[in-house]
């Protein structure tokens, strides 16, 4: 105890220089098994810079994602060799489903940049979909696998409560929104569909006894259900089950304070710190990839404990 209480006193006689700097590293991985194999196609340029280089914005998401455990990504240039001999130019009438099962892979990532200038403060948007290549999986929304209803809800980040709400507030108001008479009767076509199945009737039957449409969404979705001992029915939908919107300001407080972490754990040893990341157009696309791949996995469960680092002063080991 004498020599715990010696060493302390050491310490503080010899200031900040001997006490190392203990900084938290965000850890991310992959929260979807069935989506192991992945292809990232070339980004489509939906702004008014004329330069943009979607196949660049790709491939620095495609590194990103490479680097998420529990992800196997098919290199950018596979994939444009495959859509080439396919003679497939990808738009918005693509079948993006059958991308993924002729690639021969779980999902395929499509984007776009909405809006980029390269000059300070630079600014970049960014709309990504996931579509799956098995038909029958459905939308993963926001707050889909966050420890809800545990002890450890407490610790969910207020910004991914507030967008999984915003998400189930969304989709809630989606049945109460009217409707021509033209997808009214597409509407009661896909709940016919769904009747079919007993494992659906019963949710059905207690949204009408309570008040509510059949098709109500309910926020207990947002948690994993327990294993069953058959596999759900077969319901093909052909909407992209992730999406994910947002534009990345170079001025933004929230954006420099995390892009000076993501500068810091990279052991980065050009000249300029992290603020030079806002004069070098490729590496300010890089974080924003980052940013935006790392906001999709963490609001549907895809965080880990953070790594704890441990760095002590250059001048410790001077001599």
């Amino acid at each position: 105890m004498r020599n715990l209480i010696a060493l302390a006193g050491v310490a503080l006689l010899a200031g900040c220089s001997a006490l190392p700097d203990i900084s938290y590293e965000p850890q991310y991985h992959n929260p979807f098994p069935q989506l192991h194999r992945i292809a990232i196609l070339p980004f489509a340029n939906l702004s008014e810079n004329p330069y943009v280089d979607g196949e660049k914005v790709a491939l620095a998401y495609y590194n990103e994602l490479q680097q998420i455990p529990g992800f196997e990504v098919m290199p950018i240039g596979v994939v444009k060799r495959r859509l080439e001999a396919m003679q497939l130019e990808p738009d918005e009438a693509t079948d993006f489903q059958r991308i993924a099962q002729q690639l021969n892979v779980d999902a395929v990532i499509i984007g776009a940049v909405t809006d980029y200038t390269p000059y300070y403060p630079p600014r970049l948007g960014l709309a990504v979909r996931w579509y799956a290549a098995n038909r029958g999986f459905h939308p993963i929304p926001p707050g889909y696998g966050l420890p809800w209803g545990t002890p450890e809800e407490e610790y969910i980040p207020e910004r991914l409560v507030h967008e999984a709400e915003f998400a189930l507030a969304r989709e809630q108001l989606a049945t109460q929104t009217p409707q021509s008479p033209e997808t009214h009767r597409q509407l009661a076509e896909q709940q016919t569909v769904s009747a079919t199945s007993a494992d659906e009737c019963v949710p059905d039957a207690l949204a009408m006894s309570e008040g509510l449409p059949p098709n109500w969404p309910d926020p207990s979705g947002l948690i994993p259900p327990e294993p069953s001992a058959e596999p759900p029915p077969y319901r093909p939908q052909y909407e992209p089950i992730i999406r994910h919107t947002r534009t990345y300001n170079g001025h933004d407080e929230d954006f420099t304070s995390r892009l000076a972490d993501y500068y810091y754990f990279r052991d980065d040893a050009r000249f300029g710190g992290w603020q030079s990341y806002l004069q070098r157009s490729d590496d300010f696309i890089r974080f924003c990839c980052y940013l935006h791949l790392t906001e999709t996995l963490a609001a549907r469960g895809g965080t880990r404990e953070p790594r704890v680092v441990w760095r002590w002063p250059i001048s410790r080991y001077e001599r």
